[in-house]
């Protein structure tokens, strides 16, 4: 009976996959740059997708795990519609396996191992609309593993006017990414380190695919922020900030938002000791100097790394405190003085 519970709850959630290959009874998955082959019955890398009689199904299809209202600071994105809510979303799955991954719970689950909601887009459209929430964000483990229900979901939110957000990994192959930049207004990408081989290490990934993908996001016009959680003894070490900080300005632009955040014990690495405050403090510093104009300090104390400064004439526009906006002087995307801060504001 409980095998056939699980069966029944498989079937409910599946929805072919979009972005594969058919090979012979194997089916090569297409959506991320692991490029699996799946053996018939097999589950891919990321534990969401599944070879089902030759053909690649997504598993996860209206299967929530998690389901909150969550304020657009939380993702974080800075400079999308400050102080609004957004209809947070995702399923079980990730094609990394983070050391230090917070969710692992769900992320490193199939979705047959958790308990889910179904929640298809039509729903989750109905209930954004009715909690006010101006975005619908993909989040809480990897949005991409569950791509067919994100682009739905999407297509079906922008018809009612619905801003669309994810929050990603970015390991994830250009056709795929190229096409979801149809549908997302904004992505904030967790870059883990700027060294292959601590993204292999620590991830299972792999650095170069990322870096694409920041890079097709900016070319498409998807406005882009990027959070690097630094970790002590992984990549705290300045010399590599440096570089990723310059590589973002050179590629992205000065004024792409970079968040630092800390670290604080989790999964694998419960044994580690948190990121010291004042290590965020000076990445923040370090990018200041080299130019970038938005930068932000996460998860620690810390009121003017988490303010909004005006790059032309200093001020404040946007202060908070936490996921709260104290203070928004910003008036139709531009400070006082007439600089126009990038972003998404309305």
């Amino acid at each position: 009976m409980k095998r056939f519970i699980v069966d029944l709850f498989l079937i409910k959630a599946m929805k072919q996959a979009l972005f594969w290959k058919q090979k012979n009874s194997k089916a090569q998955c297409k959506l991320c740059p692991r490029n699996c082959i799946i053996e018939p019955n097999n589950w891919g890398f990321c534990r969401a997708r599944k070879n089902i009689n030759g053909k690649l199904q997504s598993m996860v299809y209206a299967k929530a795990i998690a389901a909150n209202i969550d304020p657009i600071e939380k993702k974080p994105l800075y400079h999308v519609l400050p102080k609004s809510k957004s209809f947070s979303v995702g399923t079980a799955g990730c094609n990394l396996r983070c050391a230090w991954c917070q969710n692992w719970q769900s992320s490193q689950s199939r979705p047959d191992q958790l308990h889910s909601i179904d929640l298809p887009p039509e729903k989750i459209i109905k209930n954004a609309k009715q909690n006010n929430c101006k975005s619908i964000a993909y989040t809480y483990t990897e949005p991409f593993v569950f791509y067919e229900y994100m682009k739905d979901t999407a297509e079906l939110a922008q018809k009612q006017n619905v801003k669309n957000v994810a929050v990603s990994n970015g390991f994830i192959e250009q056709e795929p990414i190229k096409e979801a930049s149809k549908f997302l207004d904004a992505v904030n990408i967790d870059l883990k380190s700027f060294d292959d081989k601590t993204y292999r290490k620590h991830t299972t990934a792999w650095l170069q695919p990322v870096l694409d993908t920041l890079k097709t996001l900016k070319q498409n016009n998807v406005w882009v922020e990027i959070t690097n959680l630094i970790i002590p003894d992984v990549n705290d070490d300045f010399e590599m900030i440096e570089k990723m900080i310059l590589w973002i300005k050179e590629n992205l632009g000065a004024k792409t938002p970079l968040h630092f955040s800390a670290f604080y014990p989790s999964y694998k690495m419960s044994d580690k000791k948190p990121t010291p405050i004042e290590t965020v403090k000076k990445a923040r510093k370090l990018a200041i100097n080299k130019g970038m104009k938005f930068v932000y300090t996460g998860n620690i104390l810390d009121d003017e790394g988490s303010t909004t400064f005006c790059p032309a004439c200093k001020k404040l526009v946007i202060k908070r405190h936490g996921f709260n906006i104290a203070e928004n002087k910003l008036k139709e995307g531009k400070c006082s003085c007439g600089e126009k801060i990038p972003g998404i504001w309305r």
